[in-house]
């Protein structure tokens, strides 16, 4: 389970395009914080607090307590916008929770042990990932920050589905209940098809080298001959 973590921000009385870029020029981000019954409220957040906390991951799983103005809240973040050029964050959204709640939210799936997995390791089957996350309906306080999948003694031609997870307590999957999430395939052979394609271009390949190199001969030939004269 992620551990609560601390944002400081600033409450915001003041809204739109104009307001935001205000704040962005103060070295902070514009985001709000809205459900739980209540109104949206407007707050600002550190820019390398936030940049800090989305590219190290787990963001969207992780819950926070926002401190804004001695005011305490706990949420999520639900959404956040990057600028397409920079990458620098330009908006948050957070989520309230309350006691008693639970939210969905995407968890990374983690593989572990493919060295113990027969398949992978001795006979060169490659692990198909079909679901790197999981849609997890879950109580805040209880988000994993990865589902783990043990790989030992898995062969090719083994599917790993959603019965075969285990979910942390009271946390259900919200997609198909029979749902694949990887299976391991044979290694990729070439068919003879391929193979000819790939010996016909070399064979190309080297046709045409040997024409330049003769055209080349060809003209140095040439060369000499209007030097004699």
């Amino acid at each position: 389970m992620s551990a609560v973590k601390t944002l400081e921000a600033v409450a915001r009385d003041r809204v739109g395009k104009g307001a935001a870029r205000a704040v962005r020029r103060q070295g902070q981000v514009p985001a709000v914080v809205y459900g739980g019954g209540q109104a949206p409220q407007s707050i600002a957040v550190d820019l390398i607090r936030i940049r800090t906390l989305i590219y190290a991951g787990g963001f969207k799983t992780t819950l926070f307590e926002i401190n804004a103005g001695g005011k305490k809240t706990r949420a999520i973040p639900r959404d956040f916008h990057l600028d397409p050029v920079t990458g620098v964050p330009i908006h948050v959204d957070f989520l309230r929770v309350v006691a008693g709640q639970s939210i969905t939210v995407e968890v990374p799936v983690h593989f572990l042990h493919e060295d113990a997995a027969p398949g992978i390791k001795q006979k060169g089957g490659t692990l198909n990932v079909v679901l790197h996350t999981l849609a997890l309906d879950v109580a805040p306080d209880a988000i994993p920050e990865a589902i783990e999948v043990d790989l030992t003694g898995r062969e090719i031609g083994d599917a790993i589905h959603i019965t075969d997870v285990t979910l942390p307590a009271g946390a259900t999957f919200t997609g198909e209940p029979d749902a694949t999430v990887a299976n391991i395939v044979p290694p990729t052979v070439l068919g003879a098809e391929v193979e000819a394609e790939e010996a016909a271009i070399a064979e190309a390949q080297s046709a045409e080298a040997a024409a330049e190199e003769a055209e080349e001969a060809a003209e140095a030939s040439g060369e000499d001959e209007k030097k004699e004269d």
